[in-house]
């Protein structure tokens, strides 16, 4: 049929032809979406307790995300701390999590369940211990525990696990020299206060805010743990090489301070998930907790303190594999 037309007008049907193939072309291309689904659906995050930074990062996060991932809905679930965030991550109850290193080690030491399935996100920020006294109290090392009450964190917690190894290098049983009382920083400020306990340690950002709110109801004195006593914790146990010295600024807590910093110990938190989660999914995530760094730490401190340079080192876990996209994508 189109060699009994002219050249001219075969040529102009041609073209036609060609041009009716490119708006369809182009009408595919905008209707029909290629490339990486943009992630979607629900997704839990452990944090912490309610009055914990874990927590409060946790809520500034997920508003972050909200933006940034606008079709994936993001549920918190408090907890009492690190060894249980890791416990519901293997299990499947969460999708994502905070926990310090030395949580993460021991549990993986320990070979618990799904314990080689967890994978990290990006270092986030250090925690630091603060063993929290009245003003007025005698102790002035962990030595002068022996025989008083001491909040030692709930049983799944990061802080339970350091004040146990923090005692031991003291010269202290944790269950025979002191009365351990499990408490977490949402009760212990408040048992201190009350006279229910002598002391109590915890292990968080700075500053933390049950801390701070407690300093100015009641003269606290922060007691330094010298460098000797964390060489000490160093030989308690494997998982333990991930603590650092590490200095309290003397403006963290300024009432609790009198101006003078103190000696103490840290260990970074990690942002963790499992080798489960979708890759877009953990990509999208490590992004928006590096993006939101300012904004977040404007209201929790410690997030300041989350840089691109270091989030890649999650040791002891290896990098999920969304993540280390997400690295590569902003390499120089």
């Amino acid at each position: 049929m189109l060699a009994s037309y002219s050249r001219s007008v075969r040529r102009r049907l041609l073209q036609a032809s060609a041009a009716v193939l490119v708006v369809c072309g182009l009408l595919v291309w905008w209707l029909v979406p290629f490339g990486t689904p943009a992630p979607s659906g629900r997704v839990t995050f452990s944090t912490g307790v309610p009055t914990g930074v874990y927590q409060r990062y946790g809520e500034l996060l997920r508003q972050a995300l909200a933006t940034d991932l606008p079709d994936v809905s993001i549920t918190l679930k408090n907890s009492e701390g690190s060894q249980q965030n890791l416990a519901r991550l293997a299990s499947g109850e969460a999708d994502f999590t905070v926990a310090t290193a030395d949580a993460v080690a021991q549990y993986r030491r320990d070979l618990k369940p799904g314990h080689d399935r967890l994978r990290g996100c990006a270092r986030l920020y250090d925690d630091y211990v603060q063993l929290v006294v009245r003003k007025e109290s005698a102790v002035r090392s962990v030595a002068d525990l022996r025989g008083l009450r001491v909040g030692v964190g709930q049983e799944g917690s990061g802080v339970r696990l350091i004040a146990d190894r923090v005692l031991a290098a003291g010269g202290l049983n944790p269950d025979a020299d002191v009365e351990p009382v499990s408490a977490g920083i949402d009760t212990m400020p408040g048992l201190l206060e009350s006279g229910q306990l002598d002391a109590f340690f915890w292990s968080g950002g700075l500053p933390t805010q049950a801390v701070q709110a407690l300093s100015e109801r009641l003269p606290i004195r922060l007691v330094s743990l010298e460098s000797a006593l964390v060489d000490k914790v160093h030989n308690v146990g494997e998982s333990t090489r991930h603590y650092r010295s590490a200095v309290i600024p003397a403006d963290a807590y300024a009432r609790a301070q009198d101006g003078q910093p103190v000696k103490t110990l840290a260990v970074a938190n990690l942002l963790v998930t499992t080798d489960a989660t979708d890759p877009a999914l953990v990509e999208g995530f490590t992004r928006t907790v590096i993006n939101s760094r300012d904004g977040i730490g404007r209201q929790v401190h410690p997030a300041q303190l989350v840089d691109l340079r270091t989030a890649i080192y999650t040791e002891p876990l290896s990098l999920h594999e969304g993540a280390r996209r997400y690295y590569r994508s902003v390499k120089p």
